[in-house]
């Protein structure tokens, strides 16, 4: 629930706040506008919890001995990471036509708001015609409350498989810098045993 207020609220400033140089216009389609909001703030939390600090201090020994490959390392890592979850989601965007679903819900959402039926006339009994005029009213707010929660939970589900693609990929790329200290180690070693072996007397 936290995190579904969280969204509506990033979403809300964004729709609220006004347009920048750079920042999509006004003729952007609100949902896609908050699905790349969401995504964009996903993707700030994900680089806030990875940070710099908490890279250093995972790999501290090597960050000891080499202070400035480890910040290279952690960069390229973070721009990878980013640059594989923004694939990710564009493909699932691409495969399942999001942006034109999206933009269609808002077109029929306009249309329906711009809709008034002045058709109507009451029949002499209140009874019957609050319950004509409500029950339709009623039923049309349940299915699109329907439409709405499962559009989230598609959403939702959608954003979840990008996130634990994300995880994997941190995961690989976690086990290759593991094996690329652990060579570099190595080598290290070797390069002392070496000049060891030249400085000693024969």
């Amino acid at each position: 629930m936290e995190v579904a207020e969280r969204d509506e609220a990033a979403a809300e400033d964004v729709l609220a706040a006004p347009q920048e140089p750079g920042l999509p216009s006004a003729d952007t389609p609100p949902r896609m506008l908050i699905f790349n909001t969401l995504v964009d703030k996903f993707l700030d939390g994900l680089i806030e919890a990875g940070s710099y600090q908490r890279f250093a201090r995972c790999y501290r020994r090597f960050y000891k001995l080499q202070p400035e490959i480890t910040h290279s390392v952690y960069e390229h890592f973070v721009a990878q990471l980013q640059k594989s979850i923004k694939e990710e989601i564009q493909e699932i965007k691409d495969e399942g036509n999001l942006e034109a679903l999206l933009d269609s819900l808002d077109n029929m959402e306009k249309e329906a708001r711009d809709q008034t039926d002045l058709e109507w006339r009451p029949s002499g009994i209140p009874e019957e015609d609050l319950r004509s005029h409500l029950v339709p009213y009623l039923l049309q707010q349940r299915e699109h409350l329907r439409a709405a929660l499962k559009e989230r939970v598609e959403e939702n589900a959608k954003l979840a498989q990008a996130v634990m693609a994300g995880r994997k990929r941190i995961e690989e790329m976690q086990k290759e810098i593991e094996r690329r200290q652990q060579a570099w180690q190595e080598l290290s070693k070797a390069q002392r045993e070496m000049v060891l072996s030249i400085e000693s007397p024969k």
